[in-house]
């Protein structure tokens, strides 16, 4: 099994997502035009039940099994790691049958009582595999990431994402003669496909390092060392079970907080929805009015935002289990590098997004969705994303270093605050929805700050704000630069000039990276196919 650096597994990871936030995009915009706004609707509303479940299956699981791995890894201790995923896995599986029993017996009261729309009803029914299937595939994701290699996560992703596209518009398009219901459910089919195909890339990892392994001298305590657990027969006698009782009993009481820090973000998520409908209602908007506004928010301008969560993910991902690794060595100066570099890649890469969306809201939203109405939205929440970029990073660090409690503490605090400014703000007839959106941004700031300060305390890391400096320097000048392009209006299409003015905004900003040294050599020499091109 290849074991890659920090680096890069966080730029094997980042290339994935980054095709993944691409072509996510391509259903936002090709679903609506084959099953209307009424079976996206419908397609919907399955979703916070799906997020809930999911996060109580999958919430800290893969975590304690990449953390814990890691730490096993570091110490030379093979045996170790296979307990931990043969236990990691047994309890998954438990889990989540037993979930999806609960939920597959519970969803005709669910889409009779607790739903709007009863239509939902097939949505939910095509939903109920995702629960076992991506329950067993983010264990096997947790053990490759504890191994710090990257590879078989980021082409899972990659695989899922473009079966789910492909076959969700196909099914979608297929089922609908049969109604709208159906043709929902045949996008949420599609994402089953997807989530197949992703297990499969997992499976077939898997089964290449079992060969290898077998393959390989047997005296060779490396290779033992390097190969995955083999689920099917027990290595340790009759002792196994026993011993794997006190392994699932750690998985537990590493998974539960980071588990219940998510859960407290799936309810947020929850509330937050219900809270702004009632909020905006008692501003005097109609309800169609107001769920379009929401809508549009959270499915349109949020997605953008997101975009560059794509390098956030990936740097959290390999986040964990280096600095897992460098903590049980009791390495600080490990830990605090690994930090630095994780943030300083976040700011330099979430930077130029911020200026672009700022600055180009109305044209992306009149390419993307052709609906220009909303840009100001984006201009509203463009500001706060760096935070957002920055809080993956610190999140992953409070649960690297054992201190899954305080990010749960820090999220519970930020969603109560939330939700609270939710209902008083948005509210105001003069704010409306632009008050949900101070609150969610509030939302965001506070948790980072918190976040960043709990940090500090910890392990007493201190970033160079002198680097925050260069950075807003190069953002204005790569801002000045981009609106100088796309005020030419050189080409015929909105689209074209757009492209036109942010290329050479970020030619200029990475110049000016360079020329201020905050990118150097060995930052470039990392980068995957052209990396080589900067190696002495």
């Amino acid at each position: 099994m290849t074991k890659q650096t920090f680096i890069k597994g966080a730029l094997i990871l980042l290339a994935a997502g980054i095709v993944n936030r691409i072509l996510a995009f391509v259903p936002r915009i090709a679903l609506p035009r084959i099953i209307g706004p009424e079976g996206v609707g419908i397609y919907q509303l399955g979703y916070p039940f799906l997020i809930v479940l999911l996060t109580l299956i999958t919430g800290g699981i893969p975590l304690a099994v990449a953390k814990w791995i890691a730490e096993a890894e570091s110490q030379g201790d093979a045996r170790r790691v296979k307990q931990i995923f043969r236990s990691a896995m047994a309890l998954t599986l438990m889990l989540a049958a037993a979930l999806t029993a609960l939920f597959v017996w519970l969803t005709p009261w669910i889409t009779t009582h607790l739903m709007t729309d009863p239509r939902v009803f097939q949505t939910f029914r095509m939903m109920s595999p995702l629960l076992l299937i991506i329950g067993v595939s983010s264990v096997y994701r947790g053990y490759f990431q504890g191994k710090q290699n990257m590879i078989p996560t980021a082409l899972s992703q990659t695989m899922e994402t473009v079966i789910r596209i492909i076959f969700a518009l196909l099914f979608a398009k297929w089922l609908l003669p049969l109604g709208l219901a159906w043709g929902a459910a045949g996008a949420m089919l599609g994402v089953v496909a997807g989530e197949v195909a992703g297990f499969a890339v997992l499976l077939l990892h898997y089964a290449r390092e079992r060969r290898r392994r077998t393959a390989a001298p047997a005296s060779s305590p490396s290779d033992e060392q390097a190969s995955p657990p083999d689920v099917r027969k027990p290595a340790y006698g009759g002792r196994a079970s026993a011993e794997r009782i006190p392994v699932m009993r750690r998985l537990v009481s590493l998974s539960v907080p980071v588990t219940a820090s998510r859960m407290i973000g799936s309810f947020s998520y929850l509330l937050e929805s219900i809270f702004t409908a009632r909020a905006l209602l008692m501003a005097g908007i109609a309800t169609g009015a107001a769920t379009a506004q929401y809508g549009a928010l959270q499915g349109m301008i949020i997605p953008i935002l997101l975009l560059p969560t794509a390098l956030t993910y990936s740097l959290a991902v390999s986040l964990v289990p280096s600095l897992s690794e460098a903590a049980a060595k009791g390495d600080k100066k490990t830990i605090h590098i690994r930090l630095h570099q994780s943030m300083r890649l976040a700011l330099v890469t979430g930077a130029p997004f911020i200026v672009v969306m700022l600055l180009f809201a109305e044209p992306i939203c009149r390419v993307l969705y052709n609906h220009a109405e909303i840009a100001p939205m984006l201009k509203w929440i463009a500001p706060v994303g760096l935070f957002i970029y920055l809080q993956a990073p610190l999140q992953a660090a409070l649960q690297a270093l054992d201190k899954p409690t305080t990010a749960l503490t820090n999220t519970f605090i930020g969603a109560v605050v939330k939700l609270v400014l939710i209902l008083k703000l948005a509210s105001m007839p003069e704010l409306g929805i632009y008050g949900a959106l101070i609150a969610i941004n509030i939302n965001i700031v506070l948790v980072t700050v918190l976040h960043w300060i709990s940090v500090m305390r910890f392990v007493g890391f201190r970033m160079k704000w002198l680097d925050f400096l260069k950075v807003g320097a190069a953002m204005l000048i790569m801002g000045a630069a981009a609106l100088w392009v796309m005020n030419l209006r050189t080409l015929p299409a909105l689209w074209l000039n757009l492209v036109a003015a942010c290329a050479a905004g970020v030619v200029v900003y990475l110049v000016l990276m360079v020329a201020l040294r905050i990118i150097d050599r060995s930052d470039a020499a990392r980068l995957p196919l052209i990396g080589r091109w900067f190696r002495t």
